[in-house]
């Protein structure tokens, strides 16, 4: 499918996997995140893994071949989404630099669109790091969803098979985000084909 021509129908939900760094856990939460939004009809999931793109933190109006290669990997996922979910550990008390370089390296593929959030890492399971994210998605002009998942100690959280020892809680915690989302997503969607954006 070109998903730079996608029509309405499933929301389009872009899963962003934050961390890069060598020995990250953030595959084993994604598997299991973008598994609880797969069985949904009302979401299409395209996922954005930050381990797969090298975005320099120098940005520039008129990037290098190289870079622009780079974009390339992930400017037409961001652009077709409806609705994104930032997956995202937390690195002392904030989010992965690889994060910002993405959201930094665009601007109107994130407006007027909601973004959830599954977090994981430190001693808040995360919460910190999402609560700065808010405040740098309002920038953009997107819309933050209150309700977000989030792993305490994820490591002991998930069996080896990369299932969670103690599904409901987190099952729950997912479906009350994505039906947030789903419901901004088709709001705003419905509002920009009447009036298109203009931030």
């Amino acid at each position: 499918m070109d998903i730079t021509n996608a029509q309405p129908g499933p929301l389009r939900l872009a899963v962003i996997v934050a961390s890069n760094r060598e020995g990250r856990f953030g595959p084993v939460v994604a598997d299991w995140f973008t598994a609880r939004a797969a069985e949904r009809d009302d979401f299409a999931v395209d996922l954005v893994d930050l381990a797969e793109v090298d975005l320099p933190t120098a940005l520039s109006h008129h990037p290098a071949p190289a870079v622009r290669a780079e974009l390339a990997k992930v400017t037409p996922v961001l652009a077709a989404a409806d609705a994104f979910v930032v997956l995202t550990p937390e690195y002392n008390h904030s989010f992965p630099a690889s994060l910002k370089s993405l959201i930094d390296w665009h601007f109107t593929e994130w407006q007027a669109k909601p973004v959830g959030f599954v977090s994981y890492g430190g001693m808040s399971g995360g919460l910190r790091a999402v609560e700065q994210l808010r405040q740098v998605y309002a920038e953009m002009h997107a819309v933050t969803v209150r309700d977000t998942v989030s792993f305490h100690g994820a490591h002991g959280r998930f069996h080896e098979d990369g299932t969670p020892r103690d599904p409901e809680g987190p099952d729950a915690a997912a479906k009350s985000m994505l039906d947030q989302l789903a419901w901004w997503a088709h709001a705003l969607r419905d509002a920009k084909s009447v009036r298109p954006y203009a931030g």
